[in-house]
C-alpha cells in the first residue's frame, strides 16, 4: 500500500470527528440493552473490557457513519440532521462483524479477541441481534425511506454473507459469483450508508441514487481493498496475522481471479488451496507469490482504481454542495488507497 496523501489524512480525519459526533449517540442506544448482553456488545465496540471494566479500545472507522453524514451536507443540510442515520448504520454495520466472525471462525478483531472467543458465539450473536433491533428503533420515525432503504440492504447484507459462506465449500468459484457477493456483503451497506444520509437531508430521488451509485463504487474499491490488506496488509497496521485471508482460505476477490486466470501459477494456487488441513507459513507465503504472478495483485489495484473513478462519476451526478464534495472525494480516495 502507497503512503497517506493530504487527502487521505483529511479523510482519516474526518472520520476522526465523525467518531467523536456519532459515538455518544451509539453509545446511549447501546446502553439500552440488558445485562449480559449490555457487556457483549460494549465489548465490541471496544468500551468494556471481557470483564466489564472500562476499556477505550476503539469502535472502527466510522466510515459508514461519515459517509451518511457527508450524505445529508451533500444535499445542503447540516450533518446533524444525518445522525440517528449515522448511529443506524453503523448498528448494522457492527451487527454483521459480530455474525460474521462465528461464521468465519475468526477469533481476534481490532486487535483482541472477538466478541465470541472472550463470551461464546452464542453471546455474540445474540448481541448482533441486539444491535439490528436497535438500528431500526433509531430511524423510527425519521424519514420513511431511510428505514426501507435499511430494510432492502439487510436482504442484500444476508445474501452477500450466504455466498461467502457457500464459497467456503465450493471448489471452483467464478469472478462474476464473487464480484456479486462483495456487491451484496460490502458495497451494498456503504451505498446505503449515503441514501440514508441524503434522505435525512431531504434531498430529491435522483441525488439520491446519485450517492448511492457513488456509495456502491466507493464500496466494491474498499472490499478490493481490504482483500489487498487481507494478503498483503502489514499486520503492524492491519492488526491482522501475516496473509490472514489466505490462512482461511478466503475465496477473496484477488483470489478468485488468480484462480481463474489460465495460468500456471493460478493453476497451483487452486492445487494448494484443496489440500486439506492448515496452511503452514511457508504454505501461506507460497500461495501470496502464486496470486501475485497470476495477476491477482494487479488487477484488483487496477479494479479499486476503476471504481474510485466511477464512485467520482456518479457523485458528480448527484451535485453535492462543494465542501461535501470534497470531503466525499477524500472518501473515495481513502477506500481505493489506504493501509487499514
Amino acid at each position: 500500500m502507497t503512503a497517506a496523501t493530504t487527502a487521505q489524512r483529511d479523510a482519516w480525519a474526518r472520520l476522526a470527528a465523525t467518531r467523536t459526533l456519532i459515538g455518544p449517540q451509539l453509545r446511549r442506544a447501546v446502553d439500552r440493552l440488558a445485562e449480559p448482553i449490555h457487556t457483549v456488545a460494549g465489548y465490541h465496540f471496544g468500551w468494556y473490557a471481557a470483564d466489564g471494566s472500562p476499556a477505550d479500545a476503539g469502535w472502527g472507522k466510522g466510515l459508514r457513519g461519515g459517509l451518511a453524514l457527508a450524505g445529508a451536507e451533500a444535499v445542503g443540510a447540516p450533518a446533524d440532521r444525518a445522525v440517528p442515520a449515522a448511529v443506524a448504520v453503523e448498528l448494522v454495520h457492527n451487527f454483521t462483524l459480530l455474525h460474521d466472525d462465528v461464521m468465519d471462525g475468526d477469533r481476534t478483531r481490532r486487535g483482541r479477541p472477538t466478541a465470541g472467543a472472550a463470551f461464546g458465539d452464542a453471546q455474540a450473536i445474540l448481541a448482533g441481534d441486539a444491535l439490528l433491533a436497535l438500528a431500526f428503533d433509531t430511524v423510527r420515525g425519521q424519514a420513511a425511506p431511510a428505514a426501507a432503504e435499511l430494510c432492502q440492504v439487510l436482504l442484500e447484507l444476508v445474501a452477500g454473507q450466504s455466498a461467502d459462506v457457500a464459497f467456503e465449500s465450493r471448489t471452483a468459484v467464478g469472478l462474476d459469483a464473487c464480484l456479486a457477493m462483495a456487491a451484496g456483503k460490502t458495497a451494498s451497506l456503504i451505498g446505503a450508508a449515503c441514501a440514508v444520509g441524503a434522505i435525512s437531508g431531504g434531498a430529491a430521488p435522483d441525488r439520491v441514487d446519485g450517492l448511492k451509485g457513488y456509495g456502491h463504487h466507493l464500496g466494491m474499491a474498499f472490499q478490493l481493498v481490504d482483500d489487498l490488506l487481507g494478503i498483503w496488509g502489514d499486520p503492524a497496521v492491519t492488526r491482522k496475522p501475516v496473509g490472514a485471508d489466505l490462512r482461511q482460505r478466503k475465496k477473496s476477490l484477488p483470489v478468485v481471479f488468480a484462480m481463474g486466470s489460465g495460468t500456471p501459477a493460478g493453476a497451483e494456487l487452486a492445487s494448494l488451496y484443496a489440500i486439506p488441513g492448515g496452511f503452514t507459513d511457508g504454505q501461506v507465503a507460497r500461495a501470496a507469490l502464486l496470486v501475485e504472478q497470476a495477476g491477482g495483485r494487479d488487477w484488483a489495484e487496477r479494479e479499486a482504481d476503476r471504481h474510485r473513478a466511477a464512485a467520482l462519476d456518479r457523485l458528480a451526478a448527484a451535485r453535492p454542495e462543494a465542501d461535501a464534495g470534497t470531503v466525499l472525494a477524500q472518501f473515495a480516495d481513502l477506500a481505493a488507497h489506504r493501509d487499514r
